[in-house]
């Protein structure tokens, strides 16, 4: 090989080293706060009315009221994001495997369509997390 070529096959690596670098560092902050926010949210109702978002069938299965079951959601989603800042790999799977159990929800509840795709695509977005952390996290 050239010394031209070596060093342009140099350069293009460390480049896409560090453009995945960053995707990676964007996605595992954004996994981080997100889950954090939105679960403390959970105790203030600042944002929205959560419980809105909760299928009857949720407490049939779990019998508390809804708020007290979102309480726990927001437990668990602090409890996922500080996963992902501390360990992404694992993190990132809790969080895709959280995001599909709102889309259930969210389908059974058969309203919130539009919200069901965005976090569709969240949860794509953790699984692209998954396998950055593989090359970059914890």
């Amino acid at each position: 090989m050239e010394p031209s070529t070596a060093h342009a096959v140099s350069t293009t690596t460390v480049l896409e080293d560090r453009a995945s670098r960053q995707a990676f560092v964007l996605l595992r902050t954004i996994f981080t706060v997100a889950p954090i926010l939105f679960g403390l949210d959970k105790f203030t109702n600042l944002l929205t009315d959560w419980t809105a978002y909760l299928a009857p069938a949720a407490t049939t299965v779990i019998p508390v009221p809804a708020q007290a079951f979102m309480y726990g959601v927001g437990v668990i989603e602090v409890i996922a994001g500080i996963i992902v800042a501390l360990r992404p790999r694992i993190g990132s799977v809790i969080v895709a495997l959280w995001l599909l159990g709102i889309i259930v929800n969210l389908l059974v509840l058969g309203s919130f369509f539009d919200v069901a795709l965005r976090d569709f695509g969240l949860l794509v977005g953790a699984l692209a997390l998954n396998r950055l952390a593989s090359r970059h996290g914890k």
